[in-house]
């Protein structure tokens, strides 16, 4: 490894911090602070990603020592050429600008020119403290490493931009952590992962130059250094966007423009293909947007099981702010905020006219991503978005499973080939599988506000709505929850028998729409068209992804000193499309209780925090999640 070719060409450029002590204050006209990593005990690795670490020429000889990829990957041996460096940056956070943020637990090491003469940054997480680190210890944990380890690489094997993770390394040395903020605190290996990527500048490194912010009363700490912005936009823009510097190299504003067109594009892209897998982020503040259109900083996040439109990922969240269906505007939101940061340098009138680009693009690749999941790739009809709001809203009225009902779309073949009828029934009987039984249907419908409570916040909402943020609400969340008490006393009686009536009826009426649009599909040798098609759809709808609760099952088995589930689990996340959906894992007995996820025990039982015994024992990695994983709650 000592041959990595390192070019640092940030730290050449970027101005960085004349302070070289480390301590937490603020970092004035700088754009990176000099640090080194705090070394650990007895590093030892989890987990590599071999495909990862080719980015940055590691091969597979080398990467079968695992004690000295332990040793670097932990911090405690620097290899020639890297110089560490934490970054400065600011950040609206769930919609508040809250001024300096900066690499708190993240480090730059250099930019690794690899053998085919890219650029990859390479960057630690969790390897100690910074000057940005205010309160905190620089530290993260195995459970929150595991997860971005594993998400990192599961996000590329589907095909959608992110950063990678070349490494996960545990140490013997301890945190103090309060998982859900309840005064139950607990002892939690050190770890640190290794992340890669282009660049990890994102859309709050642009905000560090904010005036006085009118509702935090907060402004970045290099006010008003319009030359340093200056010199990061150029920075980014020659080094990333090479072709738009190529072709506006002598005019600034256009360049600027293009350049922002692009990031906007990238950006409602990135989120399309999100919701096109039902993933959540659960933190899109701007300190967490990548300024090249990647997925970027993996903490909360959640795949969805049942498919629910207001699925919030992230247990902190609230008001729902970064709830599934609203992960689209966000991400406009926050593309404004980065026009805002521009202004500077590119007019706001040209930015937001750019910025209304957004809706199309997303439009655009929603759409064609969607047609590819429903196997319709002779023709594009307008009615196609029917079609899809219906597919959508028959698994939410009969609390199907998202992944498995998009996959078992390419049950159903065309009309007219050999085998139509027989693949009708067996979507049927397939779907039905998919859909939760009646006692998870009324758990996941239940409010969790009792009635006196929601009345009174009702009363707060009529007088003044405003007040209800004080009380972690919205009125949509309140909306929400009305909903859920009405349709809870409407479930009351409903037995799996009637569920599953039901649930027939309303799949039935769906495949009639489908089947009448696939026929407008059809052409003169439909049995290889079907064939084509299947494989289309198949190659778009994953058969497995990480769900909340397998990843739950590697972080306890590690906690334990067992990595071989996180090494198993990322091998199969590497054939997320391939596969005879029929691959099957050893089941090992769990624990009774989690560390990273907070299992709600039934309505009826509220004497135990932790019950996830039956979320933990998957046997297959494809299959539905069980009735108990809805109860599982990330931070």
């Amino acid at each position: 490894m000592e041959g990595m070719k390192f070019d640092n060409l940030a730290l050449r450029v970027l101005p960085i911090d004349p302070i070289e002590e480390n301590y937490v204050r603020t970092v004035s006209g700088a754009c990176f602070s000099k640090v080194k990593p705090t070394p650990v005990k007895s590093p030892k690795l989890v987990a590599s990603s071999m495909d990862a670490l080719r980015l940055i020429d590691i091969d597979e000889e080398v990467a079968k020592n695992d004690r000295q990829l332990a040793e670097i990957f932990s911090g405690n041996v620097l290899l020639p050429g890297m110089d560490p460096a934490a970054h400065c940056y600011c950040g609206h956070q769930f919609g508040y600008f809250s001024g300096q943020l900066g690499d708190g637990a993240t480090m730059y090491l250099g930019e690794v020119i690899n053998k085919n003469n890219e650029r990859w940054e390479l960057q630690f997480k969790g390897a100690g403290k910074t000057p940005y680190s205010r309160t905190a210890d620089g530290r993260k944990v195995l459970r929150s490493s595991v997860r971005e380890f594993l998400c990192s690489e599961a996000i590329f094997y589907l095909g959608i931009p992110t950063t990678r993770a070349g490494t996960c390394v545990t140490s013997d040395d301890y945190v103090i952590r309060d998982i859900f903020y309840d005064g139950n605190p607990k002892r939690e290996r050190c770890t640190i992962i290794t992340r890669i990527a282009q660049t990890f500048i994102r859309f709050g490194s642009f905000e560090i130059f904010k005036t006085i912010d009118p509702m935090t009363g907060r402004m970045g700490p290099s006010v008003g250094r319009y030359d340093i912005l200056k010199t990061l936009l150029n920075y980014v823009i020659s080094t990333f966007y090479p072709e738009i510097e190529e072709k506006h190299n002598s005019k600034d504003e256009d360049k600027y423009a293009e350049f922002f067109e692009e990031i906007v594009k990238r950006t409602a892209s990135l989120v399309a293909q999100w919701q096109c897998v039902g993933w959540c982020h659960g933190v899109l503040n701007t300190d967490n947007m990548s300024i090249v259109g990647v997925t970027l900083d993996y903490g909360p996040y959640g795949f969805m099981d049942r498919y629910d439109p207001t699925f919030i990922c992230n247990g902190s969240d609230d008001s729902g702010r970064y709830s599934y269906k609203q992960q689209p505007s966000i991400c406009k939101w926050n593309c404004g905020k980065l026009a805002e940061a521009l202004a500077p340098l590119l007019p706001i009138e040209k930015s937001k006219s750019i910025l209304n680009k957004f809706d199309e693009e997303y439009e655009l690749v929603y759409t064609n991503k969607m047609r590819q999941k429903f196997g319709l790739i002779q023709k594009q009809l307008e009615t196609d978005q029917q079609l899809f709001d219906t597919f959508l809203n028959t698994m939410k009225a009969t609390g199907a499973d998202f992944t498995n009902s998009f996959r078992a779309l390419s049950k159903v073949h065309l009309p007219n080939t050999k085998d139509f009828d027989q693949s009708v029934d067996l979507f049927i009987s397939t779907i039905l599988e998919q859909c939760c039984d009646a006692e998870e249907w009324k758990f996941v419908n239940r409010s969790a506000i009792d009635e006196r409570t929601f009345s009174l916040l009702e009363s707060l909402a009529g007088t003044n709505a405003s007040i209800l943020s004080q009380f972690g609400f919205s009125p949509e969340l309140l909306e929400i929850e009305r909903i859920k008490k009405q349709k809870a006393k409407e479930l009351e009686t409903m037995t799996n028998e009637h569920k599953r009536k039901d649930d027939e009826k309303a799949w039935r009426s769906f495949l009639e729409i489908y089947i009448e649009r696939l026929k407008q599909e059809s052409d003169g040798d439909n049995d290889q068209l079907n064939a084509k098609r299947i494989q289309v759809m198949k190659n778009n709808n994953p058969r497995m992804v990480l769900r909340n609760y397998l990843a739950q099952r590697a972080i306890d088995l590690a906690e334990n000193g067992d990595y071989s589930e996180v090494r198993n689990l990322l091998e199969e996340l590497k054939h997320a499309y391939e596969g005879d959906d029929h691959d099957t894992i050893r089941v090992i007995k769990t624990n009774a209780t989690t560390t990273e996820a907070e299992a709600l025990l039934p309505a009826s039982d509220t004497t135990q925090k932790y019950a996830t015994d039956g979320c933990l024992q998957p046997t297959i990695y494809e299959s539905k999640a069980p009735p108990n994983a809805c109860r599982i709650r990330v931070t």
